[in-house]
């Protein structure tokens, strides 16, 4: 029999539940508030708490508390990034940044997704898909980007925009839903 963390982490519908998922939110979860109590005046200790969180962390990144995640080992942070206030990434599929990717404050990556169907949706059932930021992305406050999405390198998505799908690299990108407005370069 296939576990629930078997199948999230082959893209299937899934249930936030069994013992294997329901530990790795447990860890997670303290992490996440080890990271979140981290002094700014000790950052090598924010540092160290954000690599017992997530997946990897390139040198030279920076994440500002407070930071929240569901699983953060699905979540891959290149070199020379900057992560501002009040990042939500929910890490159900993985979470994929570049190197040199600014984001702004209160900026959601969602990689979950739900039935449209009401009875499975009922029933707890949801899925994901994976969410990749190229390189030198800039993402402005309050961006939200959803499940399957790729954003190209140097790309600018502008402050509020929601990105419901990919965004090609070289562009400027507005609005809810996100539209390419200009090019770069």
């Amino acid at each position: 029999m296939t576990s629930m963390k078997d199948r999230m982490l082959a893209g299937e519908l899934y249930r936030a539940e069994g013992p294997e998922l329901l530990a790795d939110l447990d860890l997670a979860a303290r992490r996440n508030e080890a990271f979140n109590r981290t002094s700014a005046t000790d950052p090598e200790a924010r540092l160290a708490a954000l690599r017992e969180l997530l997946g990897s962390v390139g040198e030279g990144t920076s994440v500002r508390p407070p930071f929240h995640c569901d699983y953060g080992w699905n979540i891959h942070l290149g070199p020379r990034g900057f992560v501002n206030f009040n990042g939500v990434f929910l890490d159900v599929a993985p979470i994929t940044i570049g190197a040199d990717v600014q984001i702004g404050p209160n900026v959601q990556l969602l990689t979950p997704t739900h039935p449209v169907d009401p009875e499975p949706r009922r029933q707890k059932w949801e899925a994901a898909q994976p969410i990749t930021l190229g390189d030198n992305v800039w993402l402005g406050g309050g961006v939200i980007v959803l499940a399957g999405v790729t954003i190209g390198d140097n790309t600018v998505v502008g402050a509020g925009a929601v990105v419901n799908r990919g965004l090609p690299a070289n562009v400027v990108a507005v609005g809810n839903p996100a539209r390419v407005v200009r090019t770069i370069g």
